[in-house]
């Protein structure tokens, strides 16, 4: 069975763009390219969600996908502006459809207020390069989600803004010391979401991308002494990800193998298509 992915971008054209010009895909190609090489069979459609004029395919629904996933994105929902409203939206008819729906950072975050929580700036500051100690709690443990996880991880992760409220019955599974929201499971009208604050779809080389663009903003907060000290921590995170076995360079920034096996690393996204996605659409296809 050929499986249906729909990737909602979270990015204005202009980031995306950025994205497309510095690593070749947008963000919404990069999570479907990684969504298709793990399903096998499968195809994806995306929906430039941020944009006025966004549409599904002609003809095309929510309910005719087997799952619903949103990127990450640059915007900020406690800003109000129409380009991430019109995501909230987005994701409520998600919702709605009752397909499984996942997001990573941005995307917990729309799925949240979706559903009736609240995003704010994280008072903690930042959280860039590795979310650390990310820990299941007793919940998260016996979730799918995080099946294969071990009790405490490291995870790729780029954001300022966190669940600062979870919406109504949101079931949190895992914290760690910058966001207590770190991987939840929540309802709204019928629909049901898993997410992660985290970015299981990164891989090394676009983390090394993401802060290399960010290059002023961590410097300003302090994350490097100068653009030397950020040059030298992006080149050696491009040599582990193309030597992911290389000992000494996940040693000197204490990475151990759920971050520098790529196997590992996405282990949430293997879990949601074999979770959620394949039993939905055989499902689906039985009835």
């Amino acid at each position: 069975m050929s499986l249906r992915f729909l990737i909602i971008e979270g990015n204005t054209r202009e980031v995306r763009e950025g994205y497309r010009a510095g690593q070749g895909v947008t963000p919404a190609e990069g999570y479907g390219n990684v969504m298709v090489g793990l399903a096998g069979d499968a195809r994806y459609d995306i929906l430039l969600a941020a944009d006025a004029d966004a549409a599904l395919p002609a003809g095309t629904g929510f309910a005719d996908y087997d799952a619903a996933i949103i990127t990450g994105s640059a915007l900020h929902l406690w800003q109000r502006a129409p380009e991430a409203l019109r995501q909230v939206e987005v994701a409520r008819e998600i919702y709605r459809a009752g397909i499984p729906f996942f997001g990573s950072c941005w995307g917990i975050q729309v799925a949240a207020v979706a559903a009736g929580g609240d995003v704010q700036r994280n008072p903690r500051g930042r959280e860039v390069g590795f979310a650390r100690k990310i820990t299941r709690n007793a919940t998260g443990q016996a979730h799918p989600l995080l099946d294969g996880r071990p009790d405490v991880f490291d995870a790729p992760c780029s954001h300022l803004d966190e669940v600062a409220v979870p919406p109504p019955g949101a079931t949190i599974l895992a914290s760690n010391a910058v966001s207590y929201v770190q991987a939840a499971e929540f309802h709204f009208e019928g629909g049901s979401f898993w997410g992660v604050q985290y970015h299981p779809e990164y891989t090394l080389a676009d983390l090394a991308f993401l802060i290399d663009r960010r290059m002023a903003t961590l410097i300003e907060e302090g994350f490097f002494a100068d653009e030397a000290a950020k040059s030298s921590y992006v080149a050696e995170l491009r040599r582990l990800a193309e030597q992911p076995a290389a000992r000494h360079l996940g040693w000197r920034h204490g990475l151990g193998p759920d971050v520098t096996d790529p196997h590992l690393r996405v282990t949430e996204l293997r879990n949601f298509i074999e979770s959620r996605v394949k039993p939905y659409a055989f499902a689906r296809a039985a009835a």
